[in-house]
């Protein structure tokens, strides 16, 4: 549908192979190819889907930032890297845009080994500031040379590690730059008081650009300006003055501008390279989807989108099987909050992605987005759970590891009854490592007290969600995979299940499978392919890592000559207390058969599930093979 569509004329981006080529075009000539790299970063993602309203609110800034710095000399640091598809046209990626998020081809966020003018990876937020005030110092000891320019969202600066850098950066006052890219929206509304404050610094318009003007940039203007700069200063004492917040932790605030308006930002951006000497923090406005309607009237400003219909906006829908498994659980914990009025949902700028939104839209009062602050979320669930409430902290597992020391102090060693939903679990897709669920199984089975969980299929999600509501002796964590269930029938009164025991799911005999998570459908297809080769493997439902099902796994042990388990994580996780079991159950001493599958002590790249999945050796044909293996069964490889 899409890939049929006629690309864009773009005769000014045709000239453009790298940064560099912006020096020879005139500021008239930057206007026309703004316009033309807008239009390019949306013919390219209506292919690839992707990440499309926060690229297309910073196009101007992009083309301004590339033709005034000079990359890769001087590092441009995008925040998160949602945003940084205009930013790979340019730097020599066009020709492999529209392999965005494919296999083998562009990742969506920056990445280090794709380019050097990538200069900082990021998938997560709030990280850019750090970062650009590390390469700052490294450029004052004698390192790489060249500016540090972060650029970061208004809804990542509410991270509490950027103020950490803002606060650290204001006090060893080298030159750093920080634009702030306030575009009213993370990916959910920005929620908090740094919001509002930002909300008010723009809802004056002009006069507030003029308090900013004379407030902060006084010492970088050319001089003919300085003189009015100072008078207007003058004209705004005993007045609230836009930027104090920045100016307080010793940034010379410069703004709010027009991030939309060329003739604000080229000007500004080269005064502030010719004249900055300590840092500068840029308070630039721009609107998410901008100059592309149907993402500019989106809730979400086209944040995220499939394949798209230019010319409509309309994405490409598959047809669905069965409900997602965020949807099951959002469906499930919502019937438990009708029992219950003690349940709340907590979550950190994700509402729809995890589901929360619908919980939020029935029980607006027990539902909380604290926006990006995963450390914050556990935290005031432990506090909830100790005041008596049942906690459900809904976070991503990518996300959760931010917030892991909060999980031991605040959590764990509290033993607080804080319920942890944890979508995205195992190997994502599209958006790869750094938002692949890999270690949440090791980092939070290793912790005294917590019961950890993964779902085999959407029933058993729903099962879990009601486990997790009715359990009050300690934290509870159950996992469940990004997409689609398997289409098994959901009971209407899910029933809890029994803490620590699993579920034999096919009897055998020879060779045991214990399972975690949704590799089950995995290993029956593997069952069915062994079954015809003469060998009837048992297969087991572990559901529980922790506490390990001692009965089952040792009746197993017992009754087969071998054991093999496999999870969607990494090692260290369930196989590795598998292990521990069968070795101090002094299982090994005789020689017995074990092995275990989990993922490769690798990062794996972006591209399709079942590919990653395959490429990590845990699909039903890897399966079949090691059973095989495992069984001393030699067999000749495939053709």
């Amino acid at each position: 549908m899409t890939e049929s569509i006629t690309p864009p004329a773009t005769p000014v981006l045709d000239r453009v192979t790298l940064p560099s080529d912006l020096k020879s075009l005139s500021d008239r000539e930057l206007h026309q190819l703004a316009a033309e790299l807008r239009a390019e970063t949306i013919s390219a993602v209506s292919v690839t889907g992707g990440h499309l309203g926060a690229g297309l609110g910073v196009v101007e800034l992009t083309v301004a930032l590339h033709a005034v710095f000079d990359a890769p000399r001087d590092k441009i640091i995008w925040d998160v890297g949602h945003q940084a598809y205009p930013h790979k046209i340019l730097t020599g990626r066009r020709d492999r845009i529209r392999t965005l998020r494919a296999g083998g081809g562009l990742s969506g966020f920056t990445k280090r080994s794709e380019s050097p003018y990538d200069a900082f990876g990021a998938g997560h937020s709030s990280t850019s500031i750090s970062a650009a005030l590390g390469f700052a110092m490294a450029r004052e000891l004698g390192g790489d040379p060249g500016d540090a320019v972060a650029v970061i969202g208004d809804g990542a600066m509410s991270a509490g590690m950027a103020f950490e850098a803002l606060n650290h950066a204001g006090d060893l006052g080298k030159r750093l730059i920080v634009i702030l890219n306030d575009n009213e929206m993370s990916i959910a509304p920005p929620v908090g008081a740094l919001s509002r404050y930002l909300t008010r610094l723009y809802a004056g318009g002009p006069f507030q650009e003029l308090k900013g003007l004379a407030k902060g940039a006084v010492g970088l203007l050319p001089e003919p300006l300085q003189e009015g700069a100072r008078r207007a200063k003058d004209m705004l004492k005993g007045m609230t003055v836009g930027g104090t917040l920045f100016e307080e932790l010793g940034f010379s605030y410069i703004g709010p501008v027009d991030g939309h308006d060329l003739d604000q930002l080229l000007p500004l951006l080269r005064t502030v390279k010719a004249r900055a000497t300590g840092p500068v923090l840029i308070h630039v406005v721009t609107r998410k989807g901008k100059g592309y309607a149907p993402a500019e009237t989106a809730a979400d400003r086209g944040h995220a989108t499939g394949k798209f219909d230019v010319l409509t906006g309309a994405q490409a829908k598959g047809k669905s099987n069965a409900p997602s498994y965020t949807s099951v659980f959002a469906k499930t914990l919502i019937a438990e909050a009708e029992r219950d009025d003690k349940i709340v949902a907590v979550t950190a700028a994700m509402p729809d992605g995890t589901g929360l939104k619908a919980f939020a839209d029935r029980f607006p009062k027990r539902c909380f987005d604290v926006g990006i602050a995963e450390q914050h979320a556990v935290t005031f669930c432990a506090g909830l759970a100790a005041g008596g409430m049942r906690p459900f902290c809904t976070i991503y597992s990518t996300f959760l590891q931010r917030g892991y020391d909060q999980i031991v102090h605040d959590v764990a060693i509290q033993h607080l009854p804080v319920r942890f939903a944890i979508d995205r679990a195992g190997l994502v897709g599209a958006d790869g490592a750094t938002h692949a669920g890999s270690f949440d199984i090791g980092f939070l089975a290793s912790l005294p007290g917590f019961v950890v969980m993964a779902a085999a299929d959407e029933a058993e999600l729903a099962r879990m969600v009601v486990t997790a509501a009715r359990h009050d002796s300690g934290p509870i964590a159950f996992r469940f995979p990004r997409g689609e269930g398997t289409g098994v029938e959901i009971p209407a009164d899910p029933q809890p299940l029994e803490i620590g025991r699993g579920r034999i799911v096919a009897e055998g005999s020879g060779v045991a499978i214990l399972s975690f998570g949704t590799r089950l459908s995995e290993v029956m297809a593997a069952r069915e392919a062994l079954v015809a080769r003469g060998i009837t493997p048992t297969v087991a439902d572990a559901r529980f890592a922790k506490p390990l099902d001692r009965d089952l796994i040792l009746d197993l042990v017992g009754r087969h000559d071998a054991l093999l388990t496999i999870e969607e994580g990494a090692v260290g996780g369930f196989g590795s207390h598998v292990a521990q079991l069968l070795a101090d159950a002094g299982v090994f001493d005789r020689g017995y058969r074990y092995r275990s599958m989990v993922l490769p002590d690798d990062f794996i790249e972006h591209g399709d599930p079942a590919a990653m999945y395959a490429s990590a050796a845990m699909n039903a044909p890897q399966i079949e093979a090691r059973v095989l293996d495992l069984l001393g069964i030699a067999v000749a490889r495939r053709a």
